[in-house]
């Protein structure tokens, strides 16, 4: 049994809060803001307004420089995350011009070079984390098949493992970079996705052999909108597990509409995202098998929700991670009626000596 962790946290995804005025323009801004709501870490998005990460993965100065940054406030680095990246690193025509956004101007257009932009990306992002000092990574997996995640009309013969074996194939070499680097890629399982399910995920396993660095970002709230046994999966895949985002979910079907959702605006889905506690996900479930399986990581806020102010998601959801921490125990609560024999005696208490 993995000994018991204590969580540490609580950590904030960024990207939901970078804007183009202060203080959420600037690295500085958010770490001072995120630190006066009691956050104690950052994670990260490769964005520009906030690291180059061309630059992180070649300068050892720079990256500590950013660290002291945060540091001043009270607050670290948890993880880079490359989502927009990891995105593009496998594209389905359909939705090529939707995700051509993702990518700068020049790159746009030319899916080709787009792609290898993203790769860029994810290698430096590789050596930047390195040379933060952190251990794992937060990105998206991409997606071929996700067009054909309901089989009709009936999916051609093969098509699910082409379209794994080529994600593999793609994604090899960044595994392998990150494994050079000694940093954990810890791949977002999420709806939209190829890799959005446990099955899924063990699919991609496969076709690149296992990889050590090939991990996991927990989302439960992904997991309710699916119907998916988010606390069975932790006992499934624990030790895959390097990167989690606490974000609460709701799940209210009615007469005409369920999982697909109708295609209706957030608000009226009958799966949404909600502020911590305000959802249907059993966090302090969650937050005890983490700690039963010794997590070393973060518990990471993301703020989706479709109602509450998001200011108020991240003040709120600050206190409600630090209270659903456990501060695991470092001995047994029944010690006081320890019976003194040691290990000589054990014998004579079964009574086979």
């Amino acid at each position: 049994m993995a000994k018991l962790t204590t969580i540490k946290g609580p950590s904030v995804h960024l990207i939901q809060y970078l804007r183009d005025t202060p203080p959420y323009n600037s690295l500085e801004g958010l770490a001072a803001w995120a630190a006066s709501i009691g956050m104690k870490a950052l994670q990260v998005p490769v964005d520009p307004r906030l690291i180059d990460i061309h630059r992180a993965a070649e300068d050892q100065a720079y990256c500590d420089a950013l660290k002291a940054t945060v540091a001043q406030h009270g607050v670290e680095i948890s993880e880079l995350s490359t989502h927009l990246a990891g995105q593009l690193i496998a594209v389905h025509p359909a939705y090529d011009l939707l995700f051509d956004g993702f990518a700068p101007p020049e790159f746009r257009g030319d899916a080709a070079a787009r792609e290898q932009w993203a790769r860029r990306v994810l290698l430096d992002a590789a050596q930047a984390s390195r040379r933060l000092g952190l251990k794992a990574h937060a990105t998206f997996s991409g997606a071929l098949a996700w067009p054909y995640f309901y089989p009709w009309p009936q999916r051609p013969a093969g098509l699910v493992e082409t379209a794994f074996a080529e994600l593999g194939r793609r994604w090899r070499p960044i595994l392998d970079a990150f494994d050079a680097a000694g940093v954990d890629v810890c791949y977002e399982i999420h709806p939209g996705e190829d890799l959005h399910d446990g099955v899924t995920f063990e699919r991609f396993l496969a076709h690149v052999g296992g990889h050590p660095r090939a991990c996991i970002l927990y989302d439960p709230s992904h997991f309710l909108l699916q119907q998916l046994d988010y606390l069975a999966f932790i006992d499934i895949y624990h030790a895959r597990i390097r990167v989690v985002h606490v974000k609460d979910a709701e799940f209210v079907p009615d007469g005409r509409q369920g999982v697909y959702g109708g295609y209706t605006d957030w608000v009226d889905r009958a799966g949404r995202f909600r502020a911590l506690g305000d959802g249907q996900v059993d966090f302090k479930g969650i937050f005890t098998r983490l700690a039963k399986y010794g997590y070393e990581g973060w518990a990471v806020l993301e703020t989706e929700c479709a109602f509450k102010h998001p200011e108020d998601c991240a003040r709120e959801g600050a206190e409600f991670i630090k209270n659903h921490i456990i501060r695991v125990s470092d001995g047994s609560f029944d010690d006081f009626a320890g019976s003194g024999v040691g290990p000589d005696g054990v014998k004579k208490v079964l009574g086979i000596e």
